[in-house]
């Protein structure tokens, strides 16, 4: 443990993002997935003799939306080269990229640390740049028991690459980050950020050195991480690696590894490449382009209210708390459905000042918990903004219970979604008595059953009145307004 202490830990992630565009980065094919192996491959995807690639302008729109969002610098003028490497997986021997010149340069993302170091909690992460690229195939390996197969569907698809700077310390941070970017990918709508489909992809870059030392150490990288957990495990079991290695007088090789999820290690594949072993050249089939200052304008029109700002404008404006305000915000789609039940709440004359919170708890309880019980995002929740905000209302209102409302009417408006909430109320009988004459003979009848208790209040024992209350609840089979129940049982203890 000393020794590692004495190490310093460096890291950086290449994030492979594979954009939303209807089609391939340079031909009509389709990107969709899971579709039969080589259904979506034109000649343009095989490289055949004499076809000539054409850019897809959706794909430059995204880069630049995403640099936007990171605060780069957008590259006005911009071509692509050649990448040379011979492998099957992209049929022309060579893949397009843009990685010595992006299309954005510099820029950051912010991501939240919990180090005792870092007093804010946040730390701005560098950005090297973000550029464009063609995805390759994918080899399988199970299909055939003497060859290797090769489909090519994927060949071809829009990418962006989104290189960091070596700014990150540990495996927490790498967390944090990659799920800073995933998160940011999906509120631009830009990438699915689908790790297990392969729709987003990391690289990690790891050194140590020792600890001041302002010299980095020589890096080795792990390729292809699956999930947002083995970046972090990754992370921690190289570095470990590298420390034991340079401990024991071994010298690092700056070499390509894979990560073993079952096993907890990391493995050699092969040593790796600098850049000049790719001889990068201009692609002589693809015209410079050049991109205009109202092109950005208007992409930048573009982006939403990301998550950071929704997050302090919930904690400050809304009053809810830092760990409401995360859970709220960490898919867009589920905060836009917040927002539009906010707003019918606001049309709603005797909305009273907890409506964040009370819309805040109904959707981290039963709205998250039938996504949860569904396996299924908030786009598929059948109860529309306006009824749930009825639903709230009649909670307010004292007209329903929020323990009645949250299981019984709400499971119906989840099979009926159409129907009218009060409708439904009074047809499960779940109408609260608001009626003194009511609901007095049952607090006589209660207070009788419970004479002893009754003595025991009035001698000082307060904490009896929720039992009064609950047996009044109990006897009314919880259609008795609990406030206006609570009011009258002090009332006659008094007397």
């Amino acid at each position: 443990m000393a020794e590692q202490q004495q190490y310093e830990t460096v890291v950086g992630l290449e994030i492979h993002a594979r954009l939303l565009t209807q089609s391939k980065l340079f031909c009509g094919d389709s990107i969709a997935f899971g579709d039969e192996a080589n259904t979506h491959v034109s000649p343009i995807t095989l490289a055949h003799p004499g076809t000539l690639p054409k850019m897809n302008k959706k794909a430059i729109e995204y880069a630049v939306k995403m640099g936007l969002a990171c605060h780069c610098t957008i590259e006005k003028y911009n071509y692509f080269a050649r990448k040379n490497y011979f492998y099957p997986d992209l049929p022309k021997g060579y893949q397009v990229s843009q990685h010595t010149t992006p299309i954005c340069a510099g820029g950051y993302i912010t991501i939240k640390t919990g180090t005792p170091a870092n007093a804010e909690g946040e730390k701005n992460i560098r950005l090297n740049r973000i550029h464009m690229e063609e995805d390759a195939g994918k080899s399988l390996h199970d299909v055939d028991d003497n060859n290797t197969s090769i489909d090519y569907n994927r060949a071809g698809t829009a990418l962006i690459e989104i290189v960091s700077e070596p700014d990150m310390r540990n495996g927490e941070e790498a967390f944090a980050y990659l799920t800073e970017v995933r998160q940011l990918l999906r509120y631009l709508e830009i990438c699915d950020g689908n790790m297990e489909e392969g729709s987003l992809r990391c690289d990690v870059n790891i050194s140590v050195r020792k600890t001041g030392d302002p010299e980095l150490g020589t890096k080795v990288e792990v390729k292809n991480l699956n999930s947002i957990r083995n970046v972090k495990l990754a992370v921690e079991t190289e570095a470990k690696r590298l420390v034991d290695l340079l401990e024991k007088g071994g010298t690092v090789i700056q070499e390509t590894r894979s990560f073993d999820a079952g096993k907890g290690t990391t493995f050699a594949t092969r040593e790796k490449e600098d850049a000049d072993d790719y001889r990068y050249f201009a692609e002589p089939d693809l015209t410079p382009f050049q991109i205009r200052d109202e092109f950005i304008v208007k992409i930048r029109k573009t982006i939403p209210v990301l998550a950071g700002e929704r997050i302090k404008r919930y904690t400050t404006g809304l009053q809810l708390s830092e760990y409401d305000a995360g859970i709220l915000t960490e898919e867009k789609t589920f905060s836009d459905y917040y927002e539009t039940l906010l707003r019918c709440l606001d049309s709603w004359e005797r909305s009273s000042k907890g409506r964040p919170k009370a819309a805040a708890n109904w959707m981290l309880g039963p709205v998250r918990s039938w996504m949860n019980e569904n396996n299924n995002e908030i786009g598929a929740f059948p109860i529309s903004p306006a009824t749930l905000a009825s639903v709230i209302g009649m909670v307010e209102e004292g007209k329903i219970s929020f323990s009645a409302a949250s299981t019984k009417l709400f499971s119906r408006l989840v099979k009926e979604p159409g129907k009218d909430p009060e409708e439904v109320a009074v047809e499960e009988n779940l109408l609260q008595q608001s009626d003194v004459a009511a609901i007095e003979p049952i607090i006589d009848k209660v207070l009788e059953k419970f004479a002893g208790k009754v003595t025991e209040y009035k001698k000082g024992k307060k904490g009896l009145l929720a039992l009064f209350v609950g047996e009044v609840m109990k006897q009314s089979k919880g259609k008795a307004d609990p406030k206006l129940t609570s009011q009258l049982v002090e009332e006659k203890l008094k007397s």
